[in-house]
């Protein structure tokens, strides 16, 4: 691993554990200077960003990003875009240079549809699903190191849609991701109000049922700020969908730690980043992760807990899972 982000995770700081139901979150700290950046939400309600399609005829992987403003702008892995011709993510972060146009790399949340609803993007709120999150991450590393490209397997993003949906009870005549955070908004408020953002936070590890989960961790607090409550959500509806499922007894201290250790074994590959710096993608025997670094300073970097057998190559379709299942 890249020696810069291996020191970054080794002088991360643990808050306090908050617990809701079966979910736990460790809050995270980090010192050092912040990099100035804008977030996606600050951008577009300041109307210095626009989103629309590459072009009348549009491409699926593929948005176009117009910065207007004077500084850069940070485009989180994994947030969401609405409109358009249909809903995308993110498939990696990215910041974004000042006065610049570029053509970002994408998945669609919304296999049922292929028309305008409107010619620019919104955000959505959210940020997509922790298990859409961790697959797409894999599979976004299986494509670069085999294709150089920012791709994710598209089926299996499809496919983790149409399982949450199916544990979530959701219908979408779109079956858009967006319609299940949507149908389950109460429920997941009552996560939200639980697990408050603390002062000088700059991201989460998150724990559901015991096990780990994950973290994501920023540069910026103030950043982090304006994205706890999206971050959060996408691990709260994972923790929503599997509640009862674990005992939720464990050593949330020990299991964080160990994570961290594990996190920082992870091999390293880089490649340059389609905005700002370096994108490292970051995987060991049971994780998968990303960074973005830039001018020395880690900007966000992201780990899923992944068994070796759930990875790209050798996970199945949900199609296949759901009917061994049955």
């Amino acid at each position: 691993m890249d020696e810069l982000i291996a020191d970054y995770i080794y002088k991360m700081e643990l808050g306090q554990l908050q617990e809701h139901q079966g979910m736990g979150v460790f809050p995270l700290y980090q010192k050092g200077e912040e990099c100035t950046y804008l977030t996606l939400t600050e951008a577009l309600q300041g109307e210095v960003l626009t989103v629309t399609e590459i072009d009348d005829v549009a491409s699926v992987p593929e948005l176009k990003v117009q910065n207007h403003a004077d500084m850069p702008v940070l485009l989180l892995d994994g947030e969401e875009l609405v409109g358009a011709k249909q809903n995308r993510v993110l498939n990696t972060t990215i910041l974004l240079k000042p006065q610049s146009v570029t053509v970002i790399p994408v998945s669609c949340t919304e296999q049922g549809r292929w028309s305008y609803n409107s010619l620019e993007f919104a955000e959505s709120g959210n940020v997509a699903s922790y298990r859409m999150r961790r697959t797409k991450s894999a599979s976004v590393n299986t494509s670069l190191r085999q294709k150089g490209e920012f791709c994710s397997n598209q089926r299996l993003v499809w496919d983790e849609i149409d399982e949450v949906s199916e544990k979530a009870r959701t219908k979408s005549n779109t079956r858009a991701l967006q319609d299940v955070y949507h149908s389950r908004r109460r429920d997941l408020d009552e996560y939200l109000e639980s697990f408050p953002l603390e002062e000088g936070q700059k991201g989460l590890l998150v724990m559901v049922n015991g096990e780990v989960m994950g973290l994501d961790i920023l540069s910026s607090a103030s950043a982090y700020q304006l994205l706890h409550q999206k971050i959060l959500k996408s691990y709260a509806l994972e923790a929503m969908l599997s509640e009862g499922e674990g005992e939720g007894t464990f050593n949330g201290l020990e299991c964080a730690r160990s994570f961290l250790d594990d996190a920082r074994l992870s091999v390293d590959e880089k490649h340059k980043s389609v905005g700002y710096g370096w994108d490292h993608r970051l995987e060991g025997p049971q994780i998968v992760g990303s960074a973005l670094t830039y001018q020395d300073q880690v900007i966000h970097t992201a780990f899923f807990q992944m068994e070796e057998g759930e990875k790209i190559g050798a996970m199945s379709s949900y199609r296949k899972r759901r009917d061994f299942r049955s």
